[in-house]
């Protein structure tokens, strides 16, 4: 076992990509010579040469655009997109080509790429760096939408929707980049579906759900309210198109209890989707509503008040208390 941060555990899963696949190449703003503004790709340009991880212009439309034609004639474009709000450039290119041409072609015509984007807030970042805007991707069929929240996920998940036949938005909690854990890069495949959930923390009192940052800060939620006595069953979704239902729905059948969290706004987000979801399956298994723990219904704040707009563990915990008083 190694030992690395999520960005390093990227790193080294795109090495081996790019290693394992020919046609696998990256593409996007200062991601060569600089390795990224989160030195993500550090180092493979100096390996893989400048053909395989090539320096972009700055036109995300551009980028995507080009990726598409790429990804048409057999290759395996990964584009990095440098920070969540500079994505809106390339929607257009994402939501009405991407998403779509395999659909249109009767399956003729496949788009394996992949868009990385790191999301999410918490780093004291300046306006359009911190935002969340999973809830797009997921609401666009044709689009699979992916979250890493360790660096065993990174390093694997990123290899595993490089080899993926469809468009995957692959989203990076850019505030754990620097979170530490083990990942084996001496196995030889990954133990786990790109597509299914992970349950990180067995409990039996209720069920909190989360996805990419707010992942860590469940489990620490958790761990308070182990010391209390409560039991806190902590799902990290991984994927959020395609949702892993059976994981959620089997946990709050045992729990009778759940609690979404994430960080986009509340409304319209996955939170509300996968509240409907469970209502529908597990509605007379309930005990409680399915409540929300979410950013708020407004643009992303100044740093210096930011704080007060993620979700942290006094409001995590508050849920569950009106939870289980419910």
């Amino acid at each position: 076992m190694t030992t690395l941060t999520v960005a390093k555990a990227l790193n080294a899963g795109l090495r081996r990509a790019l290693a394992a696949e020919p046609k696998a190449l990256l593409y996007g703003e200062d991601i060569g010579k600089l390795g990224g503004v989160f030195r993500v790709t550090e180092g493979l340009q100096a390996e893989f040469g400048p053909d395989r991880v090539v320096d972009s212009p700055l036109a995300e439309s551009g980028l995507l655009g080009t990726a598409v034609g790429l990804a048409a004639r057999g290759y395996r474009p990964v584009v990095e997109i440098q920070f969540d709000g500079f994505v809106y450039p390339a929607f257009d290119q994402l939501v009405s080509q991407v998403s779509r041409l395999r659909f249109r072609t009767a399956g003729r015509i496949s788009l394996p790429l992949v868009l990385r984007i790191p999301y999410g807030g918490g780093i004291g970042a300046i306006e359009h760096h911190s935002e969340s805007p999973e809830a797009y991707f997921a609401h666009t069929p044709g689009l699979k939408v992916v979250t890493c929240a360790t660096p065993e996920d990174a390093y694997w998940m990123i290899q595993q929707a490089i080899a993926d036949d469809d468009p995957v938005v692959f989203l990076e909690p850019k505030r754990r980049y620097h979170d530490k854990g083990e990942v084996d890069i001496e196995q030889q495949s990954a133990s786990t579906s790109l597509y299914s959930a992970r349950i990180v923390k067995p409990g039996s009192h209720a069920t909190l759900i989360a996805y990419g940052p707010m992942v860590r800060t469940c489990v620490e939620a958790a761990l308070v309210a182990a010391d209390e006595g409560i039991d806190l069953e902590v799902i990290d979704l991984r994927s959020l198109s395609p949702l892993d239902e059976a994981t959620i729905i089997a946990s709050v059948k045992r729990t009778g209890r759940a609690v979404v969290v994430h960080e986009a706004v509340r409304t319209l987000g996955m939170g509300a989707e996968i509240a409907a979801r469970i209502q529908e399956h597990c509605l007379y298994d309930l005990e409680a509503p399915v409540l929300r723990v979410t950013g708020y219904d407004l643009p992303y704040p100044p740093s210096r008040v930011e704080e007060g707009y993620l979700p942290d563990l006094d409001r995590i915990l508050d849920a569950v208390d009106r939870s289980l008083n419910g």
